[in-house]
C-alpha cells in the first residue's frame, strides 16, 4: 500500500487546444480531505480531470494519485479510485443488478452487500433498464457503483448537477460518511457552490485554464469580503484593494481580499461576509473591474 500525504498533486500541468490553454496549473488535495474544484463552463475543470486521469494527453507537468505517478501507474491507480462524470457512462440496456455482475469483473474489491445497500439508500430499482432512468436516478447510480469496491478516492465532475435538492442533500451526506475513513478522499468540481459551502474542506478555484485560488475554504471565505457602500465612499476605496464592483443606482460592492487589512484602512466602511459563489462572480470580472 502506498503512503500518501496528498491525494492528489499536480504540478504544473498544461494541456493546450485551439482556443484554450490548461495553463501551468498546480494544487493538492490533502488525504482525507473533500476539496470542492470550482469555475465556470470552460474554465479548464473537465480538461484537468481528464488530463489527471490520462483520457486525454497532457502537454507538460507531473499527476500524482494516491502517491503513483498517473502514467507509469494508470492500471494501479484505476484499481484504487472511482470516477463520477455528468454523462452515465453505461449503455442504457443494462440493469443495475447486471451492472454489478459486470463491475465485479472489473475491480477486484467489488462489494455486492455494499451496492446492495446503496441501490436499497437510493430508492434504485434493480431490473428497470438504465435508459429507462431519470438524469437523477442515473447520477445516483454512478454514485452506488463509485462507491462499492473500496476506492480510496472519488473524482467528481459535476456530480450533484441535476439533482433535486433532497437527493443532492442525500449525497452529500453520503460523501461525508465516506469520509469518516481518513484514508478517503474526494475531488469534486461543482457549479453548485452552496453544495461545497457544506462539505468542501479545501477549495480551488480555476479561471480561463488559470489557478486564481487555492486553500481551505474557511481560510478564502474569511479572507474575502464585500463592502456595500455609496459612490462618494467607493471613490475613495484604492483600485489596487479592490478584485472587482459591482455598480449600482446608488453605489457599489466591491470585493476585497484582505477584509482585515481593509477594516483597518476604511475604518468606518461595513465589509459582509462573501460566499464562495461570491467569489467566483467577482474574480470572473476582475479583469472588467467595474461592472453591473
Amino acid at each position: 500500500m502506498t503512503d500518501y500525504a496528498n491525494a492528489v498533486e499536480i504540478r504544473d500541468l498544461t494541456k493546450k487546444y485551439d482556443g484554450f490553454t490548461l495553463d501551468s496549473i498546480s494544487f493538492n488535495v490533502p488525504k482525507g480531505s473533500i476539496m470542492g474544484f470550482i469555475g465556470q463552463n470552460g474554465a479548464g475543470k473537465t480538461t484537468t480531470m481528464r488530463a489527471m486521469l490520462n483520457i486525454i494527453k497532457k502537454d507538460g507537468g507531473t499527476v500524482s494519485m494516491l502517491g503513483m505517478d498517473n502514467i507509469e501507474n494508470e492500471i494501479a491507480i484505476k484499481e484504487r479510485i472511482a470516477v463520477v462524470f455528468d454523462e452515465l457512462p453505461f449503455h442504457d440496456i443494462f440493469n443495475a443488478d447486471q451492472m454489478a455482475r459486470i463491475l465485479s469483473g472489473v475491480y477486484s474489491k467489488w462489494d455486492n452487500e455494499v451496492y446492495s445497500q446503496y441501490l436499497d439508500r437510493l430508492a434504485l430499482p434493480r431490473k428497470k433498464k438504465i435508459g429507462q432512468f431519470s438524469k437523477g436516478m442515473k447520477m445516483k447510480l454512478q454514485i452506488a457503483c463509485a462507491l462499492s469496491h473500496g476506492a480510496e478516492l472519488l473524482v467528481m465532475d459535476e456530480a450533484t448537477t441535476g439533482l433535486d435538492p433532497v437527493v443532492r442533500s442525500e449525497i452529500l451526506d453520503i460523501f461525508l460518511e465516506y469520509l469518516q475513513d481518513e484514508n478517503h478522499s474526494i475531488l469534486m468540481s461543482s457549479h453548485i457552490t452552496s453544495d461545497l459551502e457544506k462539505v468542501a474542506d479545501s477549495v480551488t478555484f480555476i479561471d480561463r485554464g488559470k489557478i486564481l485560488i487555492s486553500g481551505y475554504k474557511d481560510e478564502i471565505l474569511e479572507q474575502h469580503g464585500i463592502i456595500k457602500c455609496g459612490k462618494s465612499d467607493y471613490k475613495e476605496i484604492d483600485p489596487a484593494d479592490i478584485i472587482s464592483a459591482r455598480l449600482n443606482d446608488f453605489g457599489a460592492e466591491v470585493m476585497v481580499s484582505d477584509r482585515e487589512a481593509i477594516s483597518k484602512k476604511y475604518s468606518g466602511l461595513v465589509i459582509d461576509p462573501a460566499t464562495l459563489e461570491d467569489i467566483m462572480v467577482y474574480y470572473v470580472n476582475r479583469t472588467k473591474k467595474e461592472w453591473s
